[in-house]
């Protein structure tokens, strides 16, 4: 699923790229926002998605098709992902996107933002035209321009959390079954189209 793309040449990726953090401080954060606890808004996520995450960083194993695609990158690229700890897709693709990164020995660099801490961002990035879900990933080059961007979930995934919205249902259940499902195939592959694009 590709984030539809507003007015983008008004945001200043540099100052987001600049404000990023790295995927390490981005687990520290998580920690520090879980041991709040109730104070935060979206404690009662927190933990699954902890564990989620955590799981996906300690087992998580590239396929052979992706590593071939981020052996075979001729040029340095600059990822900036827009996430928050509290959202379930984050915790199911920010790992697959952080074990890409560390697979290319520097030639991606990687950083994350915060959506809820300036909506420009991700108001310039939204889903279908009119949702803020993340995670949105965003290539920028060396210059700091936009280049194209992914998210914020596999098309199948899509489908279906639009396909039980349409009937008024909660799709975080069934969501988190097909992720179980699918075992990050449909991420690793829409991550070697990203990165031949």
């Amino acid at each position: 699923m590709r984030a539809k793309i507003q007015s983008q040449s008004s945001i200043n990726y540099q100052q987001y790229w600049q404000k990023g953090i790295s995927y390490q401080a981005y687990l520290s954060n998580f920690q520090d926002e879980m041991a709040i606890g109730n104070e935060s808004q979206f404690a009662q996520y927190l933990p699954q998605n902890w564990q989620r995450q955590s799981r996906l960083d300690r087992k998580l194993q590239l396929t052979n098709r992706l590593i071939e695609a981020i052996d075979a990158l001729a040029t340095k690229k600059k990822w900036l992902v827009i996430t928050e700890h509290w959202c379930g897709d984050a915790s199911q693709i920010n790992p697959i996107i952080n074990k890409v990164a560390e697979h290319s020995k520097g030639n991606i660099d990687l950083r994350f933002v915060y959506r809820d801490e300036d909506t420009a961002l991700i108001d310039a990035h939204l889903t279908d035209g009119r949702s803020r879900s993340i995670p949105i990933l965003l290539e920028l080059d060396h210059a700091f321009d936009f280049v194209k961007s992914y998210g914020p979930r596999p098309d199948e995934a899509q489908k279906l959390v639009q396909s039980i919205l349409t009937d008024g249902g909660n799709y975080n259940i069934p969501l988190h079954t097909w992720y179980a499902r699918d075992k990050q195939q449909a991420i690793q592959e829409d991550l070697i189209n990203f990165l031949k694009v």
